[in-house]
């Protein structure tokens, strides 16, 4: 990866071995991305970017306009954290087994966890939460999607994978970022079949988008759910 700079914008610059086109990304955490072959060179990446200039500057102002109204949450009594597209109310309390637990419509965390470790011990616990609740599901999800879409994965995790929902490895591994589960199920559907296909097709092509197609007619409905949303996915 290096760092570039085409007059005002700069983006990051991604060589894949297994590309054979070049994308240009507006990540999650609004950094500008071009995914593109081994063999383009720097200077062949800053004409794609210059004669992008337009689109880039759209989607920017649009990621910017999707993101000013990032929620920012508080760990008190009654804030609202959300799991499979349901928001829960935060209850903090003395005597509990698990230091977090779903129960009756609430997060039920040990209390002793924020007095103690504050924020980042708190968010831990979530994170291990999502994390341990996202392998059981997304293991069945991908089981019942992986026929339809005629693949065989090797290995399956959820785990923090930065500004992306998912990654497919050439050699069949998928990752699943844990805040997927802050999702609602249709839309961790998506997910999982949009990374399924990219065992077909390693970009985002036409041909990549009809597989999407041929498994999840509405995907469009759902991505589009994801970007306008994704950004209260946080903790």
């Amino acid at each position: 990866m290096s760092a570039r700079r085409v007059r005002d914008i700069e983006y990051q610059l991604l060589r894949s071995g297994e590309r054979k086109t070049t994308d240009i990304v507006i990540e999650r955490n609004g950094l500008i991305s071009v995914r593109a072959p081994v063999h383009l060179s720097e200077e062949q990446a800053d004409a794609v970017v210059e004669n992008k200039r337009l689109w880039i500057y759209r989607n920017l102002a649009e990621w910017r306009d999707l993101n000013a109204t990032r929620v920012i949450r508080e760990w008190v009594n009654g804030e609202g954290f959300l799991y499979l597209g349901s928001s829960y109310r935060l209850l903090l309390v003395q005597e509990q087994a698990e230091p977090l637990k779903l129960k009756d419509g609430r997060f039920c965390l040990q209390r002793k966890i924020v007095e103690a470790g504050g924020e980042e011990a708190a968010k831990r616990v979530f994170e291990k939460f999502y994390t341990e609740k996202g392998i059981e599901r997304i293991k069945k999800r991908v089981t019942y999607f992986s026929p339809k879409v005629g693949v065989s994965p090797s290995t399956i995790e959820v785990k923090e994978i930065g500004y992306r929902w998912g990654s497919c490895a050439s050699d069949g591994r998928l990752s699943f970022h844990w805040k997927c589960m802050m999702a609602a199920p249709k839309v961790i559907d998506y997910i999982v079949v949009h990374e399924l296909c990219h065992l077909h097709h390693r970009d985002h092509t036409d041909a990549f988008w009809n597989e999407v197609d041929k498994v999840m007619p509405d995907y469009y409905e759902r991505k589009t759910w994801l970007r306008t949303n994704g950004a209260a996915f946080d903790l």
